[in-house]
């Protein structure tokens, strides 16, 4: 079988809907769903910092000024600690909806209450 005829028929799409519904559960989708857009997001905004860094690295190696100027100096190093903090407050905020999650999946909170 094809992957390509997996999705041909609406049928099968339901079918697949209903076994992924079936397995995470309800409660847990909109959870998992929002720390994979977060994820994504965080993603994307690294690529696009590697792509400015090859375009900057490019533009200092065909400039005429072997230094850069101050301002630029000190402006280079602020950019990294935003995009960390901004890692950091996302995946503190996905901790949070983790914790959100697992506390109101009772079936979750039973398996520690035994565990422990």
């Amino acid at each position: 079988m094809n992957f390509g005829d997996l999705f041909d028929s609406p049928w099968k799409v339901a079918i697949i809907a209903i076994v992924v519904l079936v397995l995470f559960g309800s409660k847990k989708l909109p959870g998992a769903a929002r720390s994979l857009g977060q994820s994504m997001r965080i993603l994307k905004r690294e690529v696009q910092g590697l792509h400015e860094e090859d375009a900057e690295s490019t533009t200092a190696a065909s400039g005429t000024s072997a230094k850069p100027a101050p301002a630029e100096l000190t402006a280079a190093p602020a950019a990294p600690a935003v995009d960390q903090q901004a890692q950091i407050d996302a995946l503190q905020q996905q901790i949070r909806d983790m914790q959100r999650a697992s506390a109101m999946d009772p079936v979750a909170s039973k398996q520690d209450a035994s565990a422990q």
